[in-house]
């Protein structure tokens, strides 16, 4: 079927169910950012491959709407579609409620599918729509019937996280979140992330993510996961079991939710809880709260810290040996996009407890660079060329850390234009690197001084500049960030000791370059005065910047003193994993 088909076929669906409009999300059942195929019902209805964004039909209209992430891929991906790109963020362009509302008629029928919308989301809607008396119709899945070719559900089995690895087992996690469950009986849990930390379990149902499909409830000396049977090893099942874990169907969650004892009161997420699931409780015994294990996974302990100092290592010879090949490589030929990230990956593999990528590496060469999440395809991907800029942003999946990092390097001489830009970049970088403030600090505060230099020239970036990062778990992690957006949850967290997050400013201009430096930086404690306790960050990724996209002459003293110490550490710390000829490479690129 072709993108207009699909859309027929929905619209066609709509009618016999009498819908004025159907809105379809990025997520799955447990509100997840990344999906499995399965669940990509908003990818295969518009044709958008992007992880974020929304689309609505109408009777006469299909919209996506998404943001400046991804405006250049949404504009190639919907051409001839029928789908129309509404851009968000942007001034007197309405999001897709707002749309709805003006122009659809008062008491239209608005249709979804309610496991696919948090609870939240869900009394939002109905609350922006009540004055025009749209009738919500939760119950609704017209995907179901007209994706005729759909992925099945994921069926890898799962595994153990070693607690080596992990630095807590399962019971000391499940006795943290029974201290803080505040008087409920029960707690539900549907986020795979926040499921995968607590019982020390990853999965690969999800590309790039290590978890796995399942709901977890957790009671005052029981627990219960609910996963489909097959995937759990029976041996696993019988360690689950010592540890007072109890493994039931995956279906069955809604029938256990009913026959809970009458005095039970289950804690609950609107964020995070489906509407479906929230509709199987009992009204009088839902109790509201806040998620209790994205604050205790956020916080990194000794352990995991470790292993993360020792991985970064790992990526960074990874990358070492990636560059020198891809520069004989050019030496010789052309190299497709492609064929840099499959050689990043066999890289990284030999590194040892490889599980795969962080996220698909996004390989962009010139002006696909500037497409902020672009990814590219055999079919359709540039050749890189002994000339111009190549924007690498990759990450790596290991049992003992994540990794994310974005460098941009120059294959040829670069243009005064491009240096400029490259360095305004990069004092933005070490601005936020260099960040030493007081304790309660959010990351909307500290967002601006990864701008600043950028604004002065009348420069920007459409993303913000940075996300917390999981353990060998998702590598886009909540709560915290750097956000520029004061009312995103992830702006107004406080960056706290243990967090890690990533410092990713950026400059992109349309069809020419993309640059962007990221590297992951801990939140550590800087000491105490009269102003209280202050707190600093540490870098901890580990590969040279490109100094032959760097105008010295605007770095300040301490600019350049930063990054002279930075250099001189990658050198220190890589050439270990390195032989005679790579370390000798390695030098030169770290300007020693």
């Amino acid at each position: 079927m072709t993108i207009n088909e699909r859309i027929s076929s929905l619209q066609e669906a709509m009618k016999a169910h009498k819908i004025d409009a159907y809105i379809i999300p990025s997520s799955d059942p447990h509100q997840s950012e990344y999906v499995a195929h399965h669940w990509k019902s908003r990818e295969w209805i518009s044709g958008f491959t992007g992880s974020a964004g929304t689309v609505v039909v109408t009777a006469d209209h299909a919209g996506l709407w998404t943001d400046s992430r991804y405006f250049i891929q949404a504009e190639e991906q919907l051409k001839g579609s029928g789908v129309k790109l509404h851009k968000l963020n942007i001034p007197h362009r309405p999001e897709h409620r707002e749309w709805l509302r003006q122009n659809l008629p008062e008491g239209s029928n608005i249709g979804l599918d309610g496991k696919l919308f948090s609870v939240g989301k869900v009394r939002a809607l109905a609350q922006f729509f009540y004055d025009k008396k749209f009738v919500l119709n939760t119950e609704v899945d017209l995907i179901a019937d007209i994706w005729k070719s759909r992925p099945s559900k994921p069926k890898e089995g799962i595994f153990e996280h070693p607690v080596k690895y992990a630095g807590a087992n399962r019971k000391s996690k499940l006795k943290a979140v029974r201290a803080k469950m505040d008087g409920a009986t029960h707690y539900l849990i549907s986020t795979l992330d926040d499921i995968a930390w607590l019982f020390n379990l990853r999965g690969a149902d999800v590309e790039c993510n290590p978890v796995f499909y399942a709901f977890a409830l957790i009671g005052d000396k029981k627990a219960w996961l609910f996963i489909e049977m097959k995937k759990v090893p029976a041996s696993l099942v019988k360690k689950l079991n010592s540890d007072g874990i109890i493994i039931k169907p995956y279906k069955s969650l809604e029938s256990v939710l009913a026959k809970l004892p009458e005095r039970s009161n289950i804690l609950i997420d609107t964020g995070s809880t489906s509407n479906q699931v929230f509709n199987a409780i009992a009204t009088d015994r839902i109790k509201n709260g806040t998620n209790l294990i994205v604050p205790l996974k956020a916080i990194k302990n000794k352990t995991e810290i470790g292993h993360f100092r020792e991985v970064m290592v790992k990526d960074g010879a990874a990358l070492v040996k990636l560059f020198r090949w891809l520069e004989s490589a050019l030496e010789k030929r052309t190299v497709p996009e492609t064929e840099v990230a499959e050689q990043l990956i066999e890289y990284r593999r030999a590194q040892g407890n490889y599980f795969g990528e962080s996220f698909h590496a996004i390989v962009g060469y010139e002006g696909n660079g500037a497409i902020i999440h672009y990814r590219a395809e055999p079919e359709t991907c540039a050749n890189i060329e002994k000339k111009g800029i190549l924007l690498l942003d990759c990450g790596g999946q290991y049992l003992d850390g994540t990794t994310d990092i974005t460098r941009t390097i120059a294959l040829s001489r670069p243009t005064a234009e491009q240096k400029r830009d490259f360095t305004l970049v990069l004092k933005g970088h070490v601005a936020l690197a260099m960040a030493k403030f007081p304790v309660g600090t959010t990351g909307v505060q500290l967002d601006t001084l990864a701008r600043m230099h950028l604004w002065q020239h009348q420069l920007n970036y459409g993303h913000g500049t940075g996300h917390g990062v999981g353990f060998f778990n998702n590598v886009h992690e909540a709560p915290q960030g750097f956000s520029p957006v004061p009312h995103t949850p992830r702006a107004n967290i406080t960056i706290d000791p243990g967090m890690l997050t990533s410092n990713e400013p950026g400059i992109y201009k349309a069809k020419k370059y993309g640059i962007r430096i990221e590297n992951l930086v801990l939140c550590t404690e800087d000491g105490e005065g009269d102003f209280g306790k202050f707190l600093r960050f540490e870098t901890i990724t580990l590969f040279p910047i490109d100094l032959t996209l760097v105008a010295k002459n605007m770095l300040s003293k301490a600019e350049k003193a930063w990054l002279d110490a930075y250099q001189q550490e990658v050198f220190e710390k890589l050439s270990s994993r390195l032989d005679k000829v790579e370390k000798a490479w390695l030098k030169g690129k770290c300007g020693i």
